[in-house]
C-alpha cells in the first residue's frame, strides 16, 4: 500500500491486519538467516538517505505540523512532532550508533559440557514480530525500526494520526533501503490508516505477533492491555521522584531537581514529585523553590512546604499520583528516609526514582527498597534513557518485570533457546 487508507473505503480491517501480520511473520523467519553485516548495511543506507535526501520527509512533516493545531496539539507537542534538518541528521547519527553496536543475535549467554558429554549452550534469538503502537514523535518510527531489525525482528509500526504523513515518508525511506540492501521489505511495515478499529485486529494476532509494545498515553496502554492476546511490554506512567536526604549536598540537590523537572518536562523520566527530609527543608526548599519558580514551574505542596515557599499551591493526594508532563511539580516534606520510600511505593509508578545523599547507608537502603526500573543516586532521573545508559536507541522504557525492564534496546528484544550438541547420546 502506498498511502492513507480511507476510513470510508470499505476495507476489511481484519483481512488487512492478517495480511500485514503474515508478511511480517515471513520476514521475521527470513531475518533469522541474515547476517549482522547485512543488517548494518541497511542501517547505514538508511542513514545515508536521511542525510542526502531529507526533502520529502520534511515536506510531509510540514503537512502534519500545519494540521496539528486542529488536532488539539499544544506548542510542546508540536515541537515534539516537528522535524528539522538538524533533527534528521540526529536520526542518521542514531542509526550509525545502532549499527556500531554488537549484534545480540547468536550471542552465547552461557553454556557447559554435561557429564554425559552433551554440549549445552543458551543462545540469544529474536522474538519474531513486534507490533509497536506509538504517538506523536516521528523520530520514533526510525528508532523502533532500527532496533527491531538489528535485533532480528520484523516490526509492524502503528503511529498516531498527528504524525501520519511524516511516518509514511520515513517508512518509504526505510522500506526502499531494505530492498536496496537485499533484506525482506516486509521486515518493516507501517499500518497505513488512522482508523482506530484496525488496532484491535492486530492485537488479536497472537499466532503471528510475538509481542506488542505501546508507547503513549495511559488510555492507549489500557486499551492495549485489555485487548492484546500476546505479551505486552509497557509502562503506564512516569511518576518519578527526587528525594533530598538530610545529608545531601544542597547545591547538588538543587541542580538535580531543576534538571529532572525542567530540562524536558514532557517526557516520562522527568521528575513529578520532590520529597525533602524535614531536617534540611528550611535550608533547602526556599532556594530550590525560587530556582524552580524562576524556570516557570508551578509548585503544589504539603502544609510544611507551603510554610516555607511563598506562592506554593496546596497539593491534593491526586497530585502525588499525577504524571504532569508539564512544568508542575508536587512537593512533600517527609520525616525520614523510611517515609520517603513509603511515599514512593504508595504513589509512584516504578519508573525512575532518585535520592540525593552523602550517606552511603541511606543510598544503599534506597537502592534496595525502591522497586523501580531505575534507581538513581546523586543523579537526575533524566538519565533513565537507552542512550544515556549505553544501550543506544530504545524502543521504550518498561516498568514491567517480565520480560524486560527499564530502557528496551537490542537485547531486550531477544529471547533465547538452548542448543544441544551430542555424539550419539541417548537417555537411559
Amino acid at each position: 500500500m502506498s498511502g492513507l487508507v480511507s476510513d470510508s473505503s470499505g476495507t476489511d480491517w481484519k483481512v488487512y491486519a492478517d495480511g500485514v501480520a503474515i508478511r511480517a511473520q515471513q520476514a521475521s523467519r527470513a531475518l533469522l538467516l541474515v547476517s549482522g553485516a547485512q543488517k548494518n548495511a541497511w542501517l547505514k543506507e538508511c542513514a545515508r538517505r536521511l542525510r542526502q535526501a531529507p526533502e520529502a520527509v520534511l515536506a510531509a512533516n510540514q503537512v502534519d505540523v500545519e494540521q496539528a493545531p486542529g488536532l488539539g496539539l499544544n506548542a510542546a507537542a508540536i515541537d515534539r512532532l516537528r522535524l528539522t534538518p538538524s533533527r534528521m541528521a540526529s536520526l542518521a547519527t542514531a542509526l550509525d550508533e545502532i549499527a556500531a553496536q554488537t549484534d545480540p543475535v547468536g550471542e552465547v549467554i552461557d553454556g557447559e559440557v554435561r557429564p554425559n558429554g552433551l554440549q549445552v549452550r543458551r543462545v540469544r534469538v529474536p522474538l519474531g514480530v513486534v507490533f509497536f503502537i506509538y504517538e506523536s514523535r516521528p523520530n520514533v518510527t526510525v528508532d523502533a525500526a532500527a532496533i527491531c531489525v538489528k535485533s532480528g525482528n520484523a516490526v509492524i509500526l502503528r503511529g498516531g494520526k498527528e504524525a501520519f504523513h511524516s511516518n509514511l515518508a520515513l517508512y518509504h525511506l526505510l522500506r526502499d533501503a531494505l530492498e536496496a540492501t537485499g533484506l525482506p521489505a516486509a521486515a518493516v511495515q507501517l499500518v497505513e490508516t488512522t482508523d482506530r478499529g484496525v488496532v484491535g485486529h492486530f492485537l488479536a494476532q497472537s499466532d503471528k505477533i510475538a509481542v506488542t509494545i505501546p508507547r503513549g498515553g495511559k488510555g492507549l496502554i489500557e486499551r492495549v492491555m485489555a485487548e492484546a492476546r500476546m505479551p505486552v511490554i509497557k509502562h503506564y506512567d512516569g511518576i518519578c521522584h527526587v528525594y533530598v536526604d538530610r545529608s545531601a549536598d544542597l547545591t547538588m540537590a538543587r541542580q538535580i531537581i531543576v534538571n529532572a523537572k525542567c530540562q524536558r518536562p514532557g517526557v516520562c523520566n522527568a521528575a513529578e514529585t520532590l520529597l525533602v527530609h524535614r531536617e534540611i527543608a528550611p535550608a533547602f526548599l526556599p532556594q530550590a523553590a525560587a530556582e524552580l519558580q524562576g524556570a516557570g514551574v508551578e509548585l503544589r505542596g504539603c502544609a510544611a512546604t507551603r510554610a516555607l515557599v511563598p506562592g506554593c499551591r496546596p497539593a491534593a493526594e491526586d497530585d502525588y499520583r499525577t504524571e504532569y508532563l508539564d512544568l508542575i511539580l508536587s512537593v512533600r516534606v517527609v520525616d525520614d528516609l523510611a517515609m520517603a520510600i513509603e511515599h514512593i511505593e504508595t504513589f509512584g509508578s516504578h519508573h525512575t526514582d532518585a535520592i540525593v545523599t552523602a550517606d552511603l547507608a541511606a543510598a544503599r537502603k534506597f537502592q534496595l527498597a525502591v522497586d523501580s526500573s531505575a534507581v538513581m543516586v546523586n543523579a537526575s532521573t533524566r538519565f533513565n534513557d537507552g542512550g544515556e545508559l549505553g544501550l543506544g536507541a530504545e524502543i521504550g522504557i518498561s516498568t514491567d518485570k517480565l520480560h524486560a525492564r527499564g530502557p528496551c534496546g537490542l537485547r531486550e528484544l531477544t529471547s533465547y533457546k538452548y542448543i544441544v550438541e551430542g555424539t550419539g547420546q541417548v537417555r537411559g
